[in-house]
């Protein structure tokens, strides 16, 4: 069974091209800038799928606390993140571990209140 070619090879990698090596072969210094960037966004990738689950969860925590669609919820987070200067990601695992006892740090939770009640007096 043959496997179907990779659409985003777009060709061959020159097997001179070693992106460990100190000094690149002449040619080499694209195709070793490529495999990097390559490399850096698939870290990336993987960190956004490692977070998606909180997120989402800390989306349908305040879709629950709000009234507050999906979206709305969202940009409730990003927000809190932006005001509280806070990783979304972080602030997603910190309202998480509030269900398990823990306080939501204080500039969250201010950040978090200032949002709801913009959000709340835009709406009513």
């Amino acid at each position: 069974m043959a496997s179907s070619p990779d659409p985003l090879n777009t060709s061959e990698p020159n097997p001179r091209c070693d992106p460990g090596q100190q000094a690149p072969d002449d040619g080499c210094a694209e195709e070793i800038a490529e495999i990097k960037a390559l490399r850096t966004e698939v870290n990336h990738l993987h960190r956004a799928l490692e977070s998606h689950p909180s997120i989402d969860q800390a989306r349908g925590m305040l879709m629950t606390l709000g009234p507050c669609t999906p979206d709305e919820a969202w940009e409730i987070l990003v927000e809190v993140s932006q005001h509280s200067n806070t990783k979304l990601r972080a602030v997603a695992e910190e309202l998480i571990a509030t269900t398990e006892g823990e306080p939501l740090p204080g500039p969250v939770r201010a950040a978090l209140g200032e949002a709801l009640r913009r959000r709340q007096s835009a709406t009513g």
